[in-house]
């Protein structure tokens, strides 16, 4: 019993570890979405095979696929490690694999990237500090274009040849699945991994960059179809709505609108995570459709993302539409019998989808989600357990949905905790992004389930509310009453002291390039501040790049008002001179006296 009960935490972390790994690998694909689409058009139309072929324009096909979205991966990898400086680095890393290779270097440009973001910033923080006065800029260029130099060399003579192997392996193994007639086989492995949130990490990660370098030789991929495909969840959803109890059989028709048309996949995992013998269903169902699309020999141009059926038709290879939506509908057709037989004959059918949830977890020897939030500390969660509502601990200004792409079921929710908080009166900002994206500034994180454990390792001094479904959950509206009753608290006692100003403990100098004047600005500060002993941290960047945690933001006067609509709710002061300014010594004195 001890055994099973110590292994269990092991086994929710090595999942995690492999969620966070492929959701950063699927993070530096899905900013790029759009030009993949864009490339993917131009295939479709103008190549030989196209519908509209056309030797003029098809010409803009390979430099697309050799060089710009190989960059744009790129430079979003280094980004993701270390902003702008990093992308520009990993940038130019990348251009070595793609100048050492013959083929599109997709999984090269992943490699670099973060490698190139890594780098760099590991000198940044070597050097903070140590810098003299009015050298930054000096610094910051040669360095990001010494270090961009020798990986870029790197990539060329070490890394494109070692990328170019593991590519050719890989697309003999597909090739292999395909010639074989065995690629259904893979169902068994991505319809279980999509349940568990690895839908993203598989579809952006994996499969599209193999995919593109199809297309590019042969003007489509069936690896397109393999993920994305909205006909499992179509069937399953379907089955719910008419065998299935309570709120899954209530909500399961609305859910089909936003999964099939809308292209959110992540709406029926709660499905079947609440009658976990319906992976069946859905494994049967996509290896029915990638058996269809086999035989009918089709395949996508681009990634449909999101997964909607409009995307998947949209983006059939000439000539293929009939064959991919018969795949879509007859994985839908199989899923949707398999779950019929599952749900019709299982012995809690009249359980509802968070009953069936709460048996599971509770088999699973893990707490019941549907009876308690996973909250910051053991004292909240008893707290929720009891039904206090009690969730949160501390002043809540932002309120962010996160799940694994940023997209989609964090959009939903989001959405819907929107029009809660407006209607309660609240002013509080409620977002949504990736949980690798999560901001610093987040007071309450709203995760489904199976994602807090990352977001705990991502903001582990927030607030985290676990739900089962982004759509609807009755912890929007306790976790609302709750703000409710905390802000009325804190305006009843903080009656007369209104005029206080709030603490920084950020400052922020921003122009119109985030380098130069700005940064010599930020290095005079430095030493005011330290000479101050003040515990504050300072900082040059873009107006553009203002980060959401800046509490104080400089600017010189000509640029105040465009910092002011980056962001409102800052505090601002202009300048004359960033280099030399009385004003510094006033702010100074002003934060002292808030310590």
């Amino acid at each position: 019993m001890s055994a099973s009960t110590e292994s269990a935490p092991q086994k929710k972390s090595i999942r995690s570890r492999i969620q966070k790994f492929g959701s950063f690998l699927s993070s530096m694909i899905m900013p790029n979405i759009g030009a993949f689409i864009a490339w993917g058009l131009i295939t479709a139309f103008f190549i030989e095979s196209g519908w509209t072929p056309n030797e003029n324009l098809a010409v803009l096909v390979d430099p697309m696929i050799v060089y710009m979205l190989p960059l744009l991966i790129g430079y979003t990898g280094g980004k993701i490690v270390h902003d702008v400086r990093g992308g520009v680095v990993g940038a130019v890393a990348t251009i070595g694999v793609i100048a050492g290779a013959d083929i599109p270097m997709f999984l090269g440009a992943m490699a670099m990237g973060p490698l190139g973001g890594i780098t760099i910033k590991g000198f940044d923080k070597l050097v903070e500090g140590k810098i003299r006065q009015g050298f930054e800029m000096l610094v910051n260029n040669f360095s990001a274009g010494i270090i961009g130099f020798g990986l870029s060399i790197l990539g060329l003579l070490a890394v494109s040849p070692i990328v170019q192997g593991l590519t050719t392996i890989l697309n003999g193994a597909v090739d292999f699945l395909i010639n074989t007639g065995l690629l259904p086989l893979t169902s068994i492995i991505i319809e279980p991994a999509k349940v568990l949130f690895l839908n993203n990490a598989i579809n952006h990660g994996v499969l599209s960059p193999i995919a593109a370098e199809q297309v590019a030789s042969t003007g489509k991929s069936i690896l397109y179809l393999l993920e994305p495909n909205p006909g499992p969840g179509l069937g399953i959803l379907l089955a719910f709505a008419i065998f299935g109890a309570g709120v899954s059989k209530a909500s399961a028709p609305g859910a089909i609108i936003i999964q099939f048309f809308g292209g959110i996949h992540e709406i029926y995992f709660p499905y079947v995570l609440s009658k976990p013998l319906t992976i069946l269903a859905v494994i049967a169902g996509g290896m029915t459709g990638v058996f269809t699309f086999s035989l009918f020999n089709v395949g996508l141009t681009s990634v449909p993302s999101p997964g909607s059926i409009f995307l998947v038709a949209g983006f059939a290879a000439p000539g293929d539409l009939v064959g991919v939506l018969s795949g879509v509908f007859l994985s839908a057709l199989v899923s949707f019998v398999v779950a019929s037989i599952i749900l019709k004959f299982s012995s809690n059918t009249g359980e509802t989808l968070e009953e069936s949830t709460a048996k599971m977890e509770s088999m699973k020897g893990k707490k019941s989600s549907a009876a308690s939030a996973l909250h910051s500390n053991a004292e909240t969660a008893e707290a929720s357990e009891a039904g206090t509502g009690a969730y949160l601990n501390k002043d809540v200004n932002k309120i962010v949905f996160a799940c694994d792409a940023g997209m989609g079921s964090s959009a939903m929710g989001a959405s819907v905790m929107k029009d809660k908080v407006k209607k309660a009166g609240l002013d509080i900002g409620v977002t949504n992004t990736s949980i690798s994206n999560i901001p610093d500034d987040a007071d309450l994180i709203i995760t489904h389930k199976d994602l807090t454990e990352r977001a705990r390792q991502k903001r582990p001094d927030a607030e985290h509310v676990s739900v089962e479904n982004f759509l609807g959950s009755d912890k929007y509206d306790e976790v609302v009453e709750d703000l409710k009753q905390k802000k009325g608290v804190e305006e009843s006692s903080s009656a007369g002291a209104a005029t206080a100003k709030a603490p920084v403990n950020k400052i922020i100098f921003a122009c119109d390039a985030g380098m130069g004047s700005s940064a010599m600005g930020a290095s005079v500060m430095k030493d005011k501040v330290k000479k101050a002993g003040l515990d504050i941290s300072v900082s040059n960047t873009s107006i553009s790049n203002i980060p959401d945690d800046a509490d104080l933001i400089i600017t010189h006067k000509d640029l105040t008002e465009r910092a002011r609509q980056k962001r409102p709710d800052a505090e601002h002061v202009s300048v004359e001179n960033f280099l030399g300014s009385d004003k510094y010594d006033e702010v100074v004195e002003d934060l002292k006296t808030r310590e």
